[in-house]
C-alpha cells in the first residue's frame, strides 16, 4: 500500500477515533460508579478484547519489545510509559467531567495541540509550517468559542476546569510517547498494553478514592454495567485503538489538533443529554474549528 493511501487510512481513522472517544465524558457522567472507577473499568474491561484482537490480526515479531531505532522507544518501554501517563489522563479528567461542564472539560483536556507543538519546537527544534500554525491558532479560537459562555468562575467548576488542563498535560506525554514507539506492524499489541498498564495503575487508585469519598466503585445496575461496557469496547478498544494506529502514521502536531472534534461532538452530546445548550457564538466556534482541521491536515501533506 502506498504511503498516501497509509496516511489518508490513518486519518479517517483517526477522524473516528476522535468521534468515538468524543462520546466518553457522556458515558461518564451516565455511569453509577465513581469517577475513577469508570476509568478502571474502562481499562480493565478493554484489555482482554484487545489482547485477542492483537493476537487475531498481528504476528508477533522475534524482536518486538526489545529493539528500536534512534530516537525511538521499544514497544514494550512505550506501553509502559504511554500506560502510565494515559492512567493520569483518565484519572484526572474523569474527575473534572464530573465537576464542569462538559464542553469545558473536554476542551480544557484537548489543549494537547498547544503542548505538544511548542515541546517539539523546543526539544526537537520541529519548527511548525506557518499554514499549520495558523490552523492551530484557529482550531483554539473555535475551541474557546465552543465553549466560552459555559465558563464560570470560582467553585468547584473552576477546579474541574484547572483539571481538565492538567488533562492535556498528561495526554501531551501520552501522544509523544506513542509517536516515538516503533510500532508499525504492532500497534495493536501497544495499545494492548498501554491498557493493560493503565488498568493496573488505575485500579487501586480507584479503589483508594471510592472508600475514601464515598463513592460506587462496582456499578449496581443493569444499565450501570452497559456504560462501562460501552467506555471499554466504544471510546477504548474502537476509539483509542483507532488514535493509536494513526498516531503511529501521522505527524503527532496534525493528530492532536484533529481530535479537537473531540470537544465538538462531546458539547452536542451533552446539549442533546444534559441540556447544556449551545448559543449562536458556539455553534460558530464548531465551524471554524472544523474548517482549522480541514487546514491542518492539507498543510500537512
Amino acid at each position: 500500500m502506498s504511503e498516501h493511501r497509509i496516511a489518508a487510512r490513518a486519518f479517517a481513522l483517526l477522524v473516528l477515533g476522535a468521534a468515538c472517544i468524543g462520546c466518553a465524558p457522556l458515558l461518564v457522567r451516565l455511569a453509577d460508579v465513581g469517577p475513577v472507577a469508570s476509568a478502571f473499568w474502562r481499562m480493565a474491561l478493554a484489555a482482554p478484547v484487545l489482547w485477542l484482537v492483537a493476537r487475531r490480526f498481528e504476528a508477533t515479531p522475534a524482536a518486538a519489545g526489545t529493539t528500536a531505532t534512534a530516537g525511538g522507544l521499544t514497544l514494550r518501554r512505550a506501553g509502559l510509559l504511554s500506560g502510565l501517563f494515559f492512567a493520569g489522563d483518565l484519572a484526572v479528567w474523569h474527575f473534572s467531567i464530573t465537576m464542569t461542564t462538559v464542553a469545558n472539560s473536554t476542551l480544557l483536556a484537548n489543549c494537547a495541540p498547544i503542548v505538544v507543538t511548542v515541546y517539539a519546537w523546543l526539544a526537537y527544534r520541529q519548527r511548525p509550517r506557518p499554514a499549520f500554525m495558523v490552523a492551530l491558532l484557529l482550531a483554539m479560537a473555535g475551541a474557546f468559542t465552543l465553549v466560552g459562555p459555559n465558563f464560570r468562575a470560582g467553585g468547584r467548576a473552576l477546579s474541574g476546569d484547572l483539571l481538565g488542563f492538567v488533562t492535556s498535560g498528561f495526554y501531551s506525554a501520552y501522544m509523544l510517547c506513542i509517536n516515538r514507539a516503533q510500532a508499525r506492524g504492532t500497534m495493536l499489541r501497544l495499545i494492548a498494553l498501554t491498557t493493560t498498564v493503565s488498568a493496573i495503575v488505575l485500579l487501586p487508585v480507584a479503589w483508594g478514592f471510592c472508600a475514601a469519598l464515598d463513592q460506587p466503585f462496582w456499578p449496581h445496575t443493569g444499565q450501570g454495567w452497559l456504560v462501562v461496557v460501552a467506555l471499554a469496547l466504544l471510546t477504548q478498544s474502537l476509539g483509542q485503538g483507532s488514535i493509536t494506529y494513526a498516531l503511529t502514521h501521522l505527524p503527532v502536531s496534525l493528530s492532536a489538533t484533529t481530535l479537537l472534534l473531540q470537544p465538538l461532538l462531546s458539547t452536542l452530546g451533552a446539549w442533546l443529554l444534559f441540556g447544556e445548550r449551545l448559543g449562536a457564538a458556539q455553534l460558530a466556534g464548531g465551524a471554524v474549528l472544523l474548517a482549522a482541521i480541514w487546514l491542518a491536515r492539507r498543510s500537512a501533506r
